[in-house]
């Protein structure tokens, strides 16, 4: 059994520049899909309130949610990094409650670290995760937990001024102890910066090529969320339309009696007098 890397895996590929594949799963199914194509990461996100769930957003999920799909996403890929994306208020309410939470993920999901949103105002957490022993994803640029403070799902960094706020969060998370940083929806040009000017490995979700891997969550690059797509997703699949098709045949053929056929049932194994025999004891 090939073993699974770990975050010394990903701090060499960024010093040899080879770029870090990962996509978010939710369920057993689509974590093996993933760990069979060769993914080198997959993040339970907690985006799966939307992609899931139907939430208009992350906000409602709750850490038994995240744990639960974890758990199936382990089960799913035993051989792949995975990292559990800790839900809103569960690392800022205190900094023991954060740990606690955090170490969840690991005692009870087997997952190889967490992610959480947020830059200088989350370090505090950041190091008390870090110093109880567990790998720490940081995430910023446009972190959906916080959308509301942004005015709904914007881009960040456009400017100067926001672009010198997100270079000192990334400066600031790293300093705090995170192995690795997300960032989302930024300029490449601020990507490109931040990379270069950190240590740890910086992983883009629709912040452009210049940097050390790329996150898609997994239902937009499948095309199988349609309520929205980011600009920045790029759609490899569009599965909703062939589920759609395969359902509406299904459909079809119960209604005008053709499925199933006999290749999909099972025959009897004694005679058919036998059988007559049998339903007459109850007439």
């Amino acid at each position: 059994m090939t073993a699974r890397k770990t975050i010394l895996d990903f701090r060499r590929m960024k010093k040899m520049k080879e770029k870090v594949s990962w996509v978010t799963a939710y369920d057993f199914p689509m974590a093996s899909f993933a760990e069979q194509a060769g993914i080198d990461m997959i993040l339970v996100g907690d985006s799966l309130g939307m992609v899931v769930k139907g939430y208009s957003g992350t906000i409602p999920v709750t850490m038994e949610d995240c744990l639960s799909h974890c758990q199936d996403v382990r089960r799913g890929a035993p051989k792949t990094f995975c990292i559990g994306d800790m839900p809103f208020m569960s690392y800022q309410v205190s900094f023991q409650e954060a740990v606690a939470n955090a170490g969840r993920f690991l005692k009870e999901a087997d997952m190889d670290a967490i992610k959480l949103e947020g830059g200088r105002r989350v370090c505090e957490q950041i190091r008390a995760i870090t110093d109880a022993g567990i790998v720490v994803f940081g995430h910023i640029g446009l972190t959906p937990q916080s959308s509301g403070q942004m005015g709904g799902f914007k881009a960040q960094g456009l400017h100067v001024e926001s672009a010198r706020e997100l270079i000192k969060d990334a400066i600031a998370v790293e300093e705090a102890g995170c192995e690795a940083l997300l960032v989302e929806a930024i300029p490449p040009r601020v990507t490109e910066f931040i990379t270069d000017k950190l240590d740890i490995p910086v992983y883009s979700i629709g912040a452009g090529l210049p940097c050390d891997g790329q996150l898609l969550i997994c239902g937009d690059m499948l095309g199988m969320f349609e309520s929205f797509t980011p600009k920045f997703v790029k759609k490899y699949a569009n599965l909703a339309n062939i589920v759609i098709e395969a359902f509406t045949e299904y459909i079809q053929e119960v209604k005008a009696g053709e499925f199933p056929t006999e290749e999909h049932v099972y025959n009897i194994k004694e005679s058919e007098e036998a059988f007559q025999s049998l339903f007459r004891e109850f007439e």
